[in-house]
């Protein structure tokens, strides 16, 4: 039989899958540990009997609860114990099906927004979504219900990779509206399930999300900030 010569680019040593990126492998691990201590909480395995109540408590600690930010903005104070909730209540799921739902987003939409962002600009978009996801949503709404969990955050993900494929379509010559499917078609089954289960009103704080992912990419994206002070020079 003829041999059949690898690629010249062939790396024989390279993994067969491309490995995340630390930044989103810690921000994963981060979530899935505090959900696997209410898990062992709730098993018996760790805590006593008061652990059954860890994740109540949690979730009224490090919850974003609209009436306490409602509070300060009405008497112009700022404490820090309730702002702190505009980044901790990501970290915080109502149960294991609600962290893994959040989780598989982060991870499959971090690995491709982490390879081509910065660890900080991961980071940036992580966190910037979380706060102002809670913003859109205490605004929003005149609510007791208390908003949790990572979706937020994972739409700023999905913003951030909504504008790597706005601006590949838009140096190729594309329709540049192709890069909203994603967001297209979840914010539908929002609406759909929405209708038929009803609302928490959540579905704010995961458009805010992405639109925060997606706008603040046009900053912390490769080159981002360059284009955008040349864009200002040449007008």
């Amino acid at each position: 039989m003829p041999r059949i010569d690898p690629p010249q680019d062939f790396d024989p040593d390279a993994p067969p899958v491309n490995p995340m990126p630390p930044v989103v492998v810690a921000l994963a691990l981060a979530i899935f540990a505090i959900e696997l201590v209410f898990q062992a909480g709730n098993a018996g395995l760790i805590g006593g009997p008061e652990a059954t109540g860890w994740r109540v408590s949690a979730l009224e600690k490090y919850g974003f609860y609209e009436p306490l930010f409602d509070w300060m903005v009405t008497n112009g104070v700022f404490r820090w114990d309730y702002a702190m909730r505009f980044v901790t209540y990501p970290f915080v799921h109502g149960n294991f099906t609600h962290m893994i739902f959040a989780l598989v987003f982060i991870l499959a939409l971090g690995k491709m927004v982490g390879e081509i962002f910065s660890p900080l600009a991961v980071l940036a978009v992580f966190f910037a979504a979380s706060i102002m996801g809670a913003l859109a949503y205490g605004l929003a709404w005149d609510t007791r219900v208390m908003l949790f969990g990572a979706m937020p955050a994972a739409y700023g993900f999905i913003g951030a990779y909504s504008f790597l494929i706005w601006t590949r379509l838009a140096t190729t010559g594309g329709n540049r509206m192709q890069a909203f499917g994603l967001i297209f078609f979840l914010m539908g089954l929002q609406l759909a399930w929405g209708l038929i289960f009803g609302s928490n009103g959540d579905w704010v704080a995961d458009l805010a999300g992405f639109g925060t992912g997606f706008g603040l990419s046009f900053v912390v994206s490769p080159g981002g900030w360059q284009r955008i002070v040349g864009h200002l020079r040449q007008r």
